[in-house]
């Protein structure tokens, strides 16, 4: 996972071979008392579902805090200035 993309999005492939090596991690216990084919189906499936969602999720979420930093920028530059002087 060296390459970084242009666009800053985590793709679906991406996503799906981060939580496929974590969770093979956190599920080595079980692959000695499951079949290795059975173990690997239904970590494949897993994977599909957990990384298509976090894949969009990252995109909604970042899309949304640029959004909202937008809308404060036009807030704060329209509102005027108060002047600060302290009387000497």
């Amino acid at each position: 996972m060296n390459s970084t993309p242009a666009s800053n999005k985590m793709s679906k492939k991406e996503a799906r071979q981060i939580v496929y090596n974590k969770l093979t991690d956190a599920l080595a216990e079980f692959k000695l008392v499951l079949k290795k084919k059975k173990f690997e189906n239904n970590l494949l499936k897993a994977t599909k579902l957990f990384g298509d969602d976090i894949a969009k999720s990252s995109v909604n979420s970042k899309s949304k805090v640029k959004k909202t930093n937008r809308r404060k920028a036009a807030k704060k530059s329209s509102e005027p200035v108060a002047d600060n002087k302290s009387p000497d």
